[in-house]
């Protein structure tokens, strides 16, 4: 028999989630003592920050909390809760993006210039009417300037289906700037 030092982690968050199901959320504070530092661990490495890291964590454990039935029945407890930190993990990194990249674009349009306020807006338009897969894609791939396999990296998706998603919306952006190179402001 074992200590419980030296059963395999991943029974001893097996045995944690099962006393999720004995004992409710009550017991959620030893599952967290357990997965923390290994959570976080994993979770800095996608976002490349601590304090996201944590934040990333109780999200996870928010949403454990929420719906326990999930982790209780999992095949994989462990397994399981790291994809819901890397999910919380991916949105945050995702949301700091693009809060970075709204401020070097306002910073770029104030200083440059050559685009008008019209043009910036319907520029802004025309990626708002994208499907969120597709704009996502356009603002990684032309203002975060990443590569595809960068991109798949970020959406867990193959190359190939970020480039078709940046395919598709450069299609569609350019049905819907048509006004601005109708005017030849933009050509």
């Amino acid at each position: 028999m074992y200590g419980f030092d030296e059963v395999p982690f991943s029974a001893r968050v097996r045995h944690c989630a099962g006393q999720l199901a004995q004992r409710g959320v009550s017991a959620l504070s030893e599952l967290f003592d357990l997965v923390a530092c290994r959570s976080v661990r994993y979770a800095q490495a996608l976002t490349r920050n601590q304090h996201d890291a944590e934040d990333a964590l109780q999200a996870a454990f928010v949403r454990v909390a929420l719906y326990p039935k999930g982790i209780i029945e999992a095949r994989h407890p462990w397994a399981y809760l790291l994809k819901i930190v890397r999910n919380e993990a991916l949105k945050i990194a995702q949301k700091k993006r693009a809060e970075d990249w709204m401020a070097l674009a306002a910073e770029a349009w104030k200083e440059d210039a050559p685009i008008d306020f019209e043009a910036q807006q319907l520029v802004r338009h025309a990626l708002d009417k994208l499907p969120p897969s597709q704009s996502e894609v356009v603002v990684l791939k032309i203002w975060e300037g990443m590569t595809f396999a960068e991109i798949a990296d970020v959406l867990a998706e193959s190359p190939n289906t970020a480039a078709s998603r940046y395919r598709y919306a450069l299609q569609k952006l350019s049905q819907y700037l048509q006004p601005l190179a109708a005017e030849g402001r933009y050509v």
